[in-house]
């Protein structure tokens, strides 16, 4: 009979996995380690000699629980024994994500209940992403106005979902109805959305020198439309992976893409690139970054088969590229154009006068 420490223990976990679970005598030791417990694979904490008390729970092998333990590697050390679960090799430090850890079982174990788990397993990050993204799209509720027909909750009823597609991005068919400007219903609206979870994107920009940093790369939209020039000018961008912040994401882009270290992000409207059928929602920042003349080069990724060029351009020729057409990427020419609207305003708060 398996005994649950740890993130399985949590109430999040446990009442989901194995609701009829009895509390047994603490176990001794800490747990390091498992900031990504049941968020990714094989992420459970390890365990660790000490005096702490650590709550345990027995319980009996549900079909929840095996399928999860199939899913995410729920880590099982035996000792005295006793099956342990919940321990591991992860090395992930800060706070667990317990409202994230209890969404990705919810979906895996009930939304996906139909994949098999080997084809869940190396989803995870990305599932992981896009669960961290309905999280933060629920707070940002709160501080939104009021836009839509303005009649009692619920004015959005769902009523069918699948996944028809579904690797390291994937596609979300939802049947719907919600309420018209009139009051009344909506007939059943069938509605597939494109799911990549949040990004984030920075324009690198020196105000002293009052230049900016673009990249370019091959992509994959424009060249399927059969675009001529499918590598287009564009700014560092990423997703924001689960456990980190849109601003730590943007960070970590900067070196990764750029080799660049951003001292200051400052924020643009973030918002929607393509809401009618695609749910990834772009966080957006001009970064202030030390650009001389040897930072531009040739970096990304090698893991991820990223070829990307970096290039230095004057906001003058930024803001020229911007009107004249030449910038095809959305958000860069959406930046490029604040930009131009805010830089005298940054370069008093900055005091980052231009050089002659």
């Amino acid at each position: 009979m398996p005994v649950l420490i740890g993130a399985l223990a949590h109430p999040a976990l446990r009442c989901r996995l194995a609701p009829d679970a009895r509390q047994i005598a603490p176990l001794r030791g800490k747990l390091v380690g498992g900031a990504m417990a049941g968020i990714l694979a094989d992420a459970f904490p390890r365990r660790v000699p000490a005096e702490d008390e650590l709550p345990a729970w027995e319980c009996d092998w549900t079909t929840s629980l095996r399928r999860y333990a199939e899913i995410f590697g729920a880590g099982s050390q035996v000792a005295a024994g006793q099956e342990i679960l919940g321990i591991g090799n992860g090395t992930a430090e800060g706070r667990w994500q317990a409202d994230l850890a209890a969404d990705m079982a919810d979906w895996t174990l009930d939304r996906l209940a139909a994949r098999p788990a080997c084809e869940l397993r190396p989803r995870l990050p990305m599932i992981a992403s896009w669960l961290a993204s309905r999280l933060r799209a629920a707070t940002d509720r709160e501080r939104l106005p009021l836009t839509g027909p303005a009649v009692q909750e619920p004015r959005i009823e769902p009523l069918r979902w699948e996944e028809p597609y579904g690797a390291y991005f994937s596609v979300e068919a939802h049947v719907l109805r919600h309420r018209r400007y009139g009051g009344d219903w909506s007939p059943e609206l069938l509605r597939a959305v494109f799911v990549s979870g949040d990004a984030t994107v920075v324009l690198p920009w020196d105000p002293r020198r009052d230049r900016v940093l673009l990249i370019d790369q091959f992509r994959s939209g424009p060249w399927a439309r059969g675009d001529a020039q499918p590598w287009l000018c564009e700014t560092v961008a990423g997703r924001v992976d689960a456990g980190e912040t849109p601003e730590e994401a943007a960070l970590r882009e900067g070196m990764e893409e750029a080799g660049l270290t951003i001292s200051k992000l400052i924020p643009a409207p973030h918002h929607y690139p393509s809401p009618g059928a695609i749910a990834e929602f772009l966080y957006v920042y001009v970064g202030i970054a030390d650009l001389p003349d040897h930072v531009a080069g040739i970096g990304g990724l090698a893991s991820e088969d990223e070829d990307i060029r970096s290039h230095l351009v004057s906001r003058a020729e930024l803001t020229r590229m911007a009107l004249s057409g030449e910038l095809r990427n959305g958000p860069l020419l959406m930046l490029a154009l604040w930009l131009e609207l805010n830089a005298e305003r940054l370069m008093g708060e900055l005091d980052g006068t231009p050089q002659s």
